[in-house]
């Protein structure tokens, strides 16, 4: 009988390679969960840019000529030429209008003044975390996107590794353990369905579409993926780079204004400015349609030449026009956000009891992991602590770009490091969650003290009693509660 490839292994090695699987599991799971928290908060990221920023300037519309001045003067104090200049215009949720180029981005007032920069730091933060991890924006959609599409995978395993899940769907046994809390992740997970595997399907697609036109261009277009996006949003018109008068913008938003009056224009884009080859682009929001909006494009001179299709063009193109707003939630207004802001805290309490369970079946068969336990009880507890602390950062003026990031990385390693060195998931949950709760407060009164001229107004109020709620949450949540010692017994989590 010929010898097995593989040498005997040790009880100590088979445990400690265990060991190693589920610590990259839990690395795994540790990014994914950091994912579905930031991209709850995502969802209401322009009322966290008007509460970061409650002085700005706001209105409901801005006319034509005065975005075109505001626009103008922004252009020409410019000290290197931009390749785009934006007017992100006023709508319900954000009133306000933000002129943008490749150096800089300033409020305009409704005459069309300039009134100082936009600066939203800690929501800049947010999202980019959301976005692409803080990693280089090509890598990090991708693999953001892959991350997605991994969550994905572990929905459909779920149900499918439970055939009565959907019979059961109102089954709850109480008391304390893995079964009630294995209920309530399964109970979740079935009601929130459609929420959570469209959400997760919509992310995969849009941080996988990146590698996938890459893919397409290497092979068809000579690598230009400008190519392989032209048959959904538009082909780019020739460059020419010949200096020339700045493009008219007052036309096309009035051409806009009296042609599709039930329209609401969201951005003004203008490629190349002063340039020969500059053209402009407007997108304009359809009611009642998931679609982000609708290009609509125009000459230097301001003469309409079409629309792309997003509204109204094939199939894929509506579908592609669709993602976006269905992934954060920007249609339907303050229900809908609402509505995506519990769903999305559903799916964060998903995913934290998923591995919560693992670990009580690991405690029930006589292979504890308190170390692993404890670490991911500072993961689920420690990214809301070190969200809390980058905002704390923030708003005291301390920290933001770089600075925030740092603080909320190192953080959290340093949190779920000291928890695993602890062993004591129970403790770092509540010592976590308490934390938490001052942090926020603190946050809210050096907020609301930096900005008492703006206090009652509507950009301020909703966040900061928001705040407020999150924390008197969490420190209602550690009340009354048993000692250390004997919750250990419960779950790792808490």
């Amino acid at each position: 009988m010929s010898s097995p490839i593989w040498p005997k292994s040790s009880p100590v090695r088979v445990s400690r390679s265990l060991s190693a699987h589920t610590a990259i599991g839990l690395a795994l799971s540790a990014l994914i969960y950091i994912l579905v928290v930031t991209g709850t908060l995502s969802v209401f990221n322009r009322e966290f840019q008007r509460w970061e920023q409650p002085a700005a300037p706001e209105m409901s519309a801005i006319a034509p000529e005065a975005a075109a001045r505001a626009a103008t003067a922004v252009f020409e104090s410019e000290e290197t030429p931009s390749t785009h200049l934006y007017i992100n215009f006023p709508r319900p949720d954000l009133p306000r209008t933000v002129i943008t180029t490749d150096t800089q981005a300033v409020f305009a007032t409704a005459t069309g003044e300039i009134a100082g920069p936009e600066h939203f730091p800690w929501t800049q933060f947010l999202l980019d975390l959301h976005y692409y991890l803080h990693l280089p924006h090509t890598l990090g959609i991708i693999f953001v996107g892959a991350l997605g599409a991994f969550l994905l995978a572990l929905s459909l395993s779920g149900f499918m590794a439970h055939p009565r899940i959907f019979r059961d769907a109102f089954t709850f046994r109480r008391g304390e353990g893995r079964l009630p809390l294995a209920d309530l992740h399964n109970r979740l997970s079935v009601w929130t369905a459609p929420f959570h595997i469209i959400n997760t399907l919509t992310g995969a697609v849009l941080g996988l579409s990146t590698i996938l036109a890459f893919a397409i261009a290497a092979a068809s277009f000579d690598g230009d993926t400008g190519k392989v996006f032209s048959p959904i949003f538009g082909k780019e018109p020739a460059e020419d780079d010949a200096p020339a008068p700045m493009a008219e913008i007052a036309g096309p938003l009035a051409w806009m204004a009296e042609t599709h009056p039930d329209l609401q224009p969201t951005y003004f884009i203008l490629h190349d400015p002063g340039t020969a080859g500059q053209h402009v682009n407007m997108i304009a929001a359809h009611a009642d349609r998931l679609i982000f909006g609708e290009y609509y494009n125009f000459d230097a001179a301001g003469n309409y030449l079409g629309n792309t299709g997003l509204s109204d063009g094939t199939a894929g193109q509506q579908i592609a026009g669709s993602i976006y707003n269905l992934h954060f939630g920007s249609w339907g207004g303050l229900p809908v956000k609402l509505a995506y802001g519990l769903f999305g805290l559903s799916l964060s309490f998903i995913v934290a009891t998923g591995l919560n369970i693992y670990f009580h079946r690991c405690r029930e068969h006589g292979r504890p992991a308190p170390k692993l336990a404890a670490a991911w009880a500072g993961t689920v507890w420690g990214v809301p602590a070190a969200l809390s602390f980058s905002l704390l950062l923030s708003v005291c003026g301390i920290a933001g770009g770089a600075g925030l990031v740092l603080a909320f990385w190192l953080g959290l390693i340093a949190i779920a490091a000291t928890c695993a060195t602890s062993a004591n998931a129970a403790l770092c949950g509540r010592s976590l969650r308490i934390g938490t709760a001052l942090l926020l407060c603190l946050s809210v009164v050096v907020h609301s003290a930096r900005n008492v001229e703006a206090i009652g107004q509507a950009s301020l109020m909703p966040v900061s009693l928001g705040l407020l709620l999150c924390a008197g949450v969490l420190a209602w949540s550690v009340r009354d509660l048993r000692p250390a010692r004997r919750r250990q017994h419960t779950s790792p989590a808490e």
